[in-house]
């Protein structure tokens, strides 16, 4: 296999590559705007976002293969990306306690320049019990809920929050693991 690139500077992306035993360097994807097109739902628009990422990175790289990724949270109608601010964190979370919301994230692999990709979604259901008031203001004062979708992170302090969830549990953290670790595999056909 070509050598891989992570259109990301997740450090939570950055880890489950690690954890799954896959080399890759880190590239800043640039002039992407993340913004949502009309009418175009959760599962679409993280799909998009990570084909955009890694297909801007490809252009760059035409000799590497590049995995582009993208992670929303929705709650009811509500689609939430990272907080730019404390109140953002704290209404994301506000709507989140004490009920169910879905984490999706697109992943894209792209080689040769962008002639070559590979595209998905994938959805894991969260649920949250109510927080207290003083872990919620604790909370919000922390760095963590600013670089994360939906303003949180189920490997730090708010996975003491989660009460269960449905699905890969290493989506939550930004990658569908087993899709990832699949076709990276399978790269070794395309090469």
């Amino acid at each position: 296999m070509k050598y891989l690139l992570l259109a990301s500077q997740s450090p939570r992306r950055r880890k489950i590559l690690n954890f799954a035993g896959i080399s890759f360097k880190v590239v800043k994807p640039v002039n992407i705007v993340e913004k949502r097109k009309r009418g175009e739902g959760p599962k679409l628009l993280v799909r998009r976002l990570a084909l955009e990422k890694a297909t801007e990175v490809s252009k760059r790289f035409p000799t590497a293969w590049v995995l582009g990724a993208d992670t929303m949270v929705v709650c009811g109608k509500n689609i939430f990306g990272k907080p730019r601010n404390r109140h953002e964190a704290g209404k994301m979370l506000r709507r989140l306690q004490g009920r169910s919301h879905t984490v999706w994230t697109g992943t894209a692999l792209v080689g040769f320049s962008g002639n070559w990709i590979k595209s998905y979604s994938e959805k894991t259901k969260v649920f949250f019990r109510k927080l207290k008031k003083m872990e919620f203001e604790s909370y919000l004062n922390s760095k963590e809920p600013y670089d994360k979708a939906g303003a949180y992170d189920i490997q730090g302090t708010a996975r003491a929050w989660v009460r269960k969830w449905d699905g890969d549990y290493f989506n939550v953290m930004g990658l569908p693991l087993q899709w990832v670790v699949r076709e990276i595999n399978g790269l070794k056909d395309v090469d």
